[in-house]
């Protein structure tokens, strides 16, 4: 199976990356960011180019969401299988006369943070039979963790992550901000951050809730709310008000 993965950022160089320690062919990486082309060629001695699209039996397709319609087109072969990594996107947004799927890694992708790709679960859908089984066969030998799931369920799974990650990091990003202001070491939250999230691998994330805004206490909401300004204070204010209604407090 000759494989082009198409794309130059987080997701394609961690996938293309998950390929080469698998030991799977892959015979180029294309894109238009050339430099990040070439820093993942060298890394990982893949041929790559941003003008060449190789002949290949199947292109993975790992671009912003809005980018992938427009280069799909870019795949003339009609004799081969297209699978973009979108989380939202249906495959039917995938223009040519190729066999289209979908190959969902749910993961949050650095370049700068090594992964454990055999535990990143990986959610995929093929027009048939054949080509699912091609994808599936590819998936299991980077994770362990691979799943059939149709467009309208892989919408809520990826709804779902931007709850636990995207949110979740964005908190983490404005209390930062707000330790940075009184020039306290982020640091110091870190062992807290660590058992926050090593809590729900036990514990339902219902149960572990604690904090002023599950106590209902009052003195303590009313006096954080008078340390905060701006978008931090409708944030706690949102924060608390939906813990509340959670609990029915």
């Amino acid at each position: 199976m000759q494989t082009v993965i198409i794309g130059s950022g987080n997701v394609a160089y961690h996938l293309a990356k998950a390929f080469v320690l698998n030991r799977i062919p892959l015979v180029q990486i294309f894109g238009r960011n050339e430099q990040e082309l070439k820093n993942i060629s060298g890394e990982l001695n893949i041929p790559y180019s941003k003008e060449n699209l190789m002949k290949a039996d199947l292109y993975i397709i790992c671009v912003s969401d809005n980018a992938v319609e427009d280069v799909s087109k870019n795949i003339i072969i009609n004799d081969c299988l297209v699978a973009h990594t979108s989380g939202s996107l249906p495959k039917e947004i995938l223009v040519g006369n190729y066999r289209k799927a979908s190959l969902y890694p749910l993961q949050t992708f650095s370049k700068s943070k090594n992964l454990d790709y055999s535990k990143i679960p990986f959610f995929i859908e093929a027009e048939n039979n054949e080509d699912y089984k091609i994808i599936f066969d590819i998936a299991s030998k980077i994770s362990d963790n691979v799943m059939e799931s149709t467009h309208e369920k892989r919408k809520y799974i990826h709804l779902t992550a931007v709850f636990a990650c995207n949110f979740v990091n964005h908190l983490f990003a404005r209390a930062k901000e707000i330790s940075d202001s009184q020039k306290i070491p982020f640091d110091y939250f870190l062992p807290l951050i660590d058992e926050t999230v090593q809590k729900i691998h036990e514990i339902d994330p219902i149960s572990a809730q604690t904090g002023p805004a599950v106590r209902n206490d009052k003195r303590i909401l009313h006096l954080h709310e008078q340390l905060l300004k701006d978008e931090n204070l409708e944030i706690y204010k949102t924060m608390n008000h939906s813990i509340q209604k959670m609990y029915e407090l």
